[in-house]
């Protein structure tokens, strides 16, 4: 098979088919997270190539061994098996998209096994440690608000960044989210989260933004805004494990597990496409629940 050139006449450069592939993406309506990371992980690959092998200079001279020896250079800085096995899914999509193409005969991510992920234990909060966090978010309705959506609904840090004024509904009352691949659900609100939010609207600087969550400028608080927050009332609260938004995300579900609410409607509130995914957290409130009967036992 003769492989497809680029514009100039010569073989396709890798950051040119990187360019071509992105197209490709937003074509397919990937998310504006998705692409961000999939970009990331192909743009450094190239990046080893460029510093360690002269030679290649197109996307047809990238060989199975060159990935192979990406993955093991990735594994002696320290990265995890899950980090690494992000970026061999990242490449196999870069590549297989250049073999639809005809601008490789062959991928060369095909037939390379997936970093084994490292078993975690997922963190979460206890009742204690997450009311002290509110406790001292008390006097800022903003950081306060933000802590209790998090806590009453699991959203993701990148949704609730994007929430608008429009997706809050105090009369249902439920927020409508937007999660991966631009899928929309709505989630309902319990009182504290509904009393947070009023709280919040009442002292909501004025902005061109309709974005819900501002900064101290009045602009809409970005993702790492968000984050700084949370690990800033985590080690005032003295918690010393590291706590994020996603163990915010990990708690709520965990609590709703344990309390016996069911799979189903727990992958609904969460946004997962994989029923499996939600199934972590059902196994997870079983085993906490059968921990509390020990430590309550009448005997």
């Amino acid at each position: 098979m003769t492989n497809r050139t680029d514009t100039e006449g010569g073989a396709m450069t890798l950051e040119k088919g990187l360019a071509a592939f992105v197209d490709a993406m937003l074509g397919k309506n990937r998310s504006a997270g998705t692409l961000r990371a999939y970009r990331t992980d192909i743009l450094q690959f190239i990046r080893f190539l460029q510093e360690n092998n002269v030679a290649i200079t197109s996307v047809a001279d990238v060989g199975k061994v060159d990935v192979l020896e990406y993955l093991a250079a990735l594994a002696r800085k320290g990265l995890t098996g899950v980090a690494r096995a992000r970026k061999v899914s990242a490449l196999r999509e870069y590549f297989r998209f250049l073999e639809g193409l005809g601008v490789i005969e062959r991928s060369p991510a095909a037939g390379i096994d997936t970093p084994k992920r490292e078993k975690h234990t997922r963190q979460y909060l206890r009742s204690d440690e997450y009311t002290k966090m509110l406790s001292l978010a008390g006097g800022n309705p903003r950081d306060y608000c933000i802590l209790q959506v998090f806590l009453q609904t699991g959203i993701r840090v990148s949704e609730l960044a994007h929430l608008t004024i429009e997706d809050v509904d105090l009369i249902k009352p439920a927020i409508k989210v937007r999660g991966k691949g631009n899928q929309e659900r709505e989630i309902a609100l319990e009182k504290r989260g509904v009393q947070a939010l009023k709280n919040y609207l009442a002292v909501r600087p004025e902005s061109f933004s309709d974005l819900l969550f501002l900064n101290y400028k009045g602009e809409p608080i970005s993702e790492r805004g968000v984050r700084k927050l949370v690990v800033k009332y985590r080690k005032n609260a003295g918690i010393t494990k590291r706590a994020s938004c996603h163990t915010l995300r990990h708690t709520f579900a965990t609590y709703k597990a344990e309390k016996g609410v069911s799979p189903f409607q727990l992958q609904q509130w969460l946004g997962h496409a994989n029923l499996n995914t939600t199934q972590i957290y059902v196994h997870l409130g079983k085993q906490n629940a059968k921990k509390i009967m020990e430590q309550t036992s009448l005997a």
